[in-house]
């Protein structure tokens, strides 16, 4: 996903930073505690298609998710 896009792009439940997973596979939203789908370089911006983060998820985000 282009860098610039990342950088205008916020969460639509708490308007805050997203971050990409260590895959680019998802968007992360540490403050919602959602990971949305990135599907064909697209990402989806939508709370019902976004995936609930786990306890374990939110703890290991320091390691395993890139700065946008």
């Amino acid at each position: 996903m282009d860098s610039k896009l990342l950088n205008m792009l916020v969460c639509p439940v708490t308007k805050g930073p997203l971050r990409t997973n260590a895959d680019k596979t998802e968007l992360i939203s540490r403050s919602a505690r959602l990971a949305y789908p990135v599907r064909d370089g697209i990402p989806i911006m939508l709370e019902d298609q976004a995936r609930p983060l786990t306890d374990n998820e939110i703890d290991a985000l320091g390691s395993n998710v890139d700065a946008g």
